[in-house]
């Protein structure tokens, strides 16, 4: 019987289609590229390098973002993220387009399946800092989310 963990990185690996051990390098090599140009943008000065270094990991970015400093946005499937033109978002805010909330076998089968769902930030919103913004939200143009 597969560990909860074990199951957690199958399924990442199916989605992109990796399979077997070069897959399993792949993947891990995709991770770490990724999370070192995540940390990288988390703490960069400017908040223009931070933008192109998260697209540089596939979040779609429009002009003039403003990233603050600690923003976070999906570890594992960034490409999911879509953050338009003169957006602003807080000092760190968090964005994730999945959620896989258990490590219990049983609630990951039964009842808490990994799931994916794009976020999308609409032209001219605002997003306050410290900001948690899940999978499968839609944030409308020039909105205001001041949640965290």
């Amino acid at each position: 019987m597969e560990e909860p963990e074990e199951i957690n990185e199958r399924e990442v690996m199916e989605y992109y289609g990796y399979t077997g051990s070069l897959g399993v390098i792949i993947f891990y090599f995709r991770y770490l590229t990724s999370w070192i140009l995540q940390t990288m943008a988390k703490i960069c000065p400017h908040y223009g390098i931070s933008a192109k270094l998260q697209r540089m990991r596939g979040v779609k970015i429009g002009k003039h973002v403003y990233l603050g400093p600690g923003v976070q946005l999906d570890d594992l499937y960034p490409e999911l993220i879509t953050i338009e033109d003169y957006v602003s978002i807080g000092m760190g805010t968090m964005i994730f387009a999945h959620s896989n909330p258990t490590c219990s076998l049983y609630l990951k089968t039964k009842y808490y399946p990994r799931d994916l769902k794009p976020v999308t930030v609409k032209s001219g919103a605002w997003i306050a800092p410290g900001s948690i913004i899940l999978a499968g939200t839609t944030i409308g143009e020039n909105s205001v989310v001041a949640a965290g």
